[in-house]
């Protein structure tokens, strides 16, 4: 075989693989799903304050890529606190962390330069959204990841305030968040967190036992977290009143959508295959959320 197609091959996984290391290493998926509730927290607080995203696309940008650096510093700093039950946990095992592909060191240094350059970026937005997003990141980091998730099942109660002051970022980068919608979003996000997490802990109870995560399920067992599913789903039915600005359209739309959403609880009372129906309940959860801040946006157009 040709020396240069080898080398050549060789090149382009050593790429592939280190490509799938960051992806790995930022936590892609968790790290979009969080800057998202940024924008939309932006967008409405331009809609309802009626200031124009052109003139303030510096502002944007800013705000945008603070919190998405901020964020992939937080998630770096956990895969690299986290290594243990990393290594023990299936899902986690191809994370660099854990293969060797990227050196402990360097992800902490890396977490921590991402960290404060995303810290520094928001400054220069309002100091407001800068509490916020420190607030998350704290949270995340230390109260979550370093102190409450190997102790307490009360680890998923702490984690979800890091997700819900997303778009309380977004909007105090525009005006002040003491505002009826942002609160609300917060709300949302913050409840909607605990059905969804405990769903994933529930499809991998195993490995959370296995690598000693405080996780409901993993310490109390399937029967209360399906009561806790239900209660937190429950107490998501009045909160698109709270947001009747928005429209009737919205309000309508999103309590079908906590109607489904309880309705799928209920179902875990009496199903015969607890995984299966984790999925399902995991599975909409994430629709359920992209569905209603699309709407936000589509509403407000």
């Amino acid at each position: 075989m040709n020396k240069d197609i080898i080398l050549s091959s060789g090149k382009e996984r050593s790429i592939s693989t280190m490509f799938a290391d960051l992806k790995s290493l930022f936590k892609s998926f968790v790290l979009i799903a969080n800057v998202v509730p940024v924008f939309v927290g932006f967008w409405l607080a331009l809609h309802f304050t009626g200031i124009s995203l052109i003139d303030n696309l510096n502002v944007f940008l800013l705000t945008i890529v603070g919190s998405t650096v901020l964020m992939a510093g937080a998630l770096v700093l956990n895969n690299w606190y986290d290594v243990d039950i990393d290594t023990v946990m299936a899902r986690t095992q191809k994370r660099p962390t854990v293969t060797g592909n990227i050196s402990l060191n360097t992800v902490l240094m890396l977490g921590i330069a991402l960290s404060v350059l995303g810290m520094v970026l928001l400054f220069f937005t309002t100091i407001e959204a800068a509490i916020y997003a420190f607030i998350g990141w704290f949270t995340y980091v230390i109260l979550y990841t370093m102190w409450s998730k190997r102790r307490y099942t009360l680890n998923t109660v702490i984690g979800s305030v890091s997700g819900a002051v997303t778009p309380l970022i977004g909007w105090a980068a525009i005006a002040p968040a003491f505002h009826i919608v942002p609160i609300v979003l917060f709300m949302i996000i913050f409840i909607w967190q605990m059905p969804h997490t405990f769903a994933i802990a529930m499809k991998k109870n195993d490995e959370y036992k296995a690598a000693g995560v405080a996780m409901l399920p993993a310490v109390l067992g399937f029967n209360m977290t399906k009561r806790q599913i239900v209660v937190y789903v429950a107490c998501l039915l009045p909160l698109p009143f709270y947001l009747a600005s928005l429209g009737l359209t919205f309000m309508i739309v999103a309590t079908m959508l906590n109607i489904g959403f309880l309705v799928i609880g209920f179902m875990g009372f009496s199903t015969k295959n607890d995984l299966k129906w984790a999925n399902i309940v995991f599975l909409y959860s994430v629709n359920y959320l992209m569905i209603l801040f699309l709407l936000m946006i589509f509403v407000t157009l």
